[in-house]
């Protein structure tokens, strides 16, 4: 059956509708203000982080030590160009929602603070090159499975989470707003793994499997700190204010210190919570408080019921 055009004569009239809700409904909506971080910018800009942080591995192939120099100084100007222009962006907004004035007033010096500012995060890649290299090496020890260190970087999700994480962190230290998140939101559609910037995490930090895993924007971890897939370190009911508005910027989730695992499907919530160090937390284990160094906590072996399936009888046929 063709279609019928004369239904079309309605649609300028559900535009008009559409576009109303941009002046009734306006939280939902930027128009008229100076532009937010472009996300494929700033996807495309972790790509080439990635390729630096593991050359070899990612975008560009055939690299050597006689050529990687270039490589890496012709991704490091592009990226210098891109986080400048996508900081300042992120910058410029976040200091237009607390005035009252033109939100693109000052976009000069936004521009300028913003190379600064990626200047810094990008003199911090040695560092987090070495830190990495410690979580490689942590899912190789962490994971009998595992063959040898390129399957970590070439195959783990885990990894993957953990890689963006450590890059949005710092541009969180650093005080950039949106970008950070925009990384890890990006990692976690992309892994199932749901890290926050603002989260604290030590070194040899290993993620196995990790589908499902949410780490908070306060917790703080510690070193050599193994979780698996489902784990959630997260916040207890959030306290309010004397107007009902949700207190911000205090401590929410737990802190787990060096050398503890935690299995599948824990639940560990609260920002006084602290898992001591060399702890083992168990699988679907719910915790609320705190527990001491060295402590083994598991639920209840669960009671099994089987029962056999026997073929049902055929009664009342005659022979």
């Amino acid at each position: 059956m063709a279609s019928d055009f004369r239904l079309k004569e309605d649609l300028p009239a559900l535009t008009d509708e559409i576009v109303e809700t941009y002046t009734t409904v306006g939280t939902i909506n930027h128009l008229g203000h100076c532009p937010l971080p472009n996300y494929e910018e700033v996807i495309a800009a972790t790509e080439d982080l990635k390729d630096i942080i593991y050359p070899g591995y990612r975008q560009r192939e055939g690299l050597h030590i006689g050529n990687v120099t270039y490589h890496v100084g012709d991704l490091i100007d592009g990226l210098h160009d891109t986080l400048t222009t996508q900081i300042a962006r992120a910058l410029l907004h976040e200091a237009g929602t607390k005035r009252s004035v033109d939100p693109c007033e000052g976009k000069e010096d936004y521009q300028a603070v913003g190379q600064k500012t990626a200047i810094s995060f990008l003199e911090r890649i040695p560092d987090l090159r070495r830190r990495l290299a410690m979580d490689v090496r942590a899912a190789y020890d962490g994971d009998p499975a595992c063959k040898n260190q390129d399957e970590v970087i070439l195959c783990y999700p885990g990894l993957e989470a953990v890689t963006v994480y450590r890059l949005a962190h710092e541009l969180h230290l650093l005080g950039v707003p949106f970008v950070p998140r925009m990384m890890t939101e990006w990692a976690h559609k992309e892994t199932g793994i749901d890290l926050h910037p603002g989260a604290t995490i030590g070194h040899h930090f290993f993620i196995d499997h990790g589908t499902g895993v949410v780490v908070g924007e306060t917790c703080e971890i510690g070193d050599y700190v193994k979780l698996y897939q489902g784990v959630t370190l997260g916040a207890l009911s959030f306290p309010t204010d004397a107007n009902g508005n949700v207190i911000r910027n205090m401590k929410r989730h737990p802190t787990i210190e060096d050398r503890v695992v935690i299995y599948a499907n824990a639940t560990i919530l609260g920002g006084k919570t602290v898992i001591g160090h060399d702890s083992v937390v168990g699988s679907s284990v719910w915790l609320t408080r705190s527990v001491a160094p060295h402590t083994t906590i598991t639920i209840e072996k669960p009671s099994l019921r089987m029962q056999a399936d026997l073929p049902t009888e055929v009664v009342g046929q005659s022979g």
